[in-house]
């Protein structure tokens, strides 16, 4: 497995970011299936065969729940999937605020993630990648059939969470 450590100044527009932008365009094809559940402003949407956002303003394939959207996917069907989920609970409760979406108990616990990471390995390829960002190592997981193959953490400097990118293959 690699790590790599990177300092990079923080953007919210997250693939902005330059070793993340790098590291993306190491892997994504836009000849293949590629998903994006929280595509936002991605500078990768045309990438993607596949694309979401909660926000109804942002144009997307769809515009759903990402759990909803992740479900309409079928099984071992898509090449790469770029997971880039609010990294807390904090986010979410802001990004579904900010779209004036009412904030639920079960938005605001592990299951949050749990589902949709069960989603993607689901219609993830085998040999398929997921890349996840966020603020910890989990990425889809071991349990859920996958090898990690890389880190990258990207410090932003001062009092700010490193950004953490994970790289993980399915296995067959």
């Amino acid at each position: 497995m690699k790590i790599n450590r990177v300092w990079a100044m923080p953007n919210s527009e997250t693939f902005t970011i330059k070793p993340i932008k790098e590291l993306i365009s190491r892997y994504i094809d836009k000849e293949k299936v590629n998903v994006d559940p929280f595509v936002r402003n991605s500078i990768f949407k045309d990438y993607c065969s596949w694309t979401n956002d909660l926000n109804q303003e942002i144009k997307a394939s769809h515009n759903l729940e990402a759990l909803d959207f992740l479900k309409l996917i079928p099984d071992n069907s898509v090449d790469l999937v770029l997971f880039d989920p609010p990294y807390s609970f904090r986010q979410i409760m802001e990004c579904y605020n900010g779209i004036g979406r009412t904030v639920f108990q079960k938005d605001t616990q592990g299951s949050f993630y749990s589902e949709k990471k069960n989603e993607v390995a689901r219609i993830l390829k085998p040999y398929g990648i997921c890349i996840c960002f966020g603020w910890n190592t989990m990425g889809i997981g071991k349990t859920r059939g996958f090898e990690m193959l890389e880190i990258l953490l990207v410090p932003h400097g001062g009092s700010k969470n490193d950004t953490i990118v994970t790289v993980e293959k399915k296995l067959n």
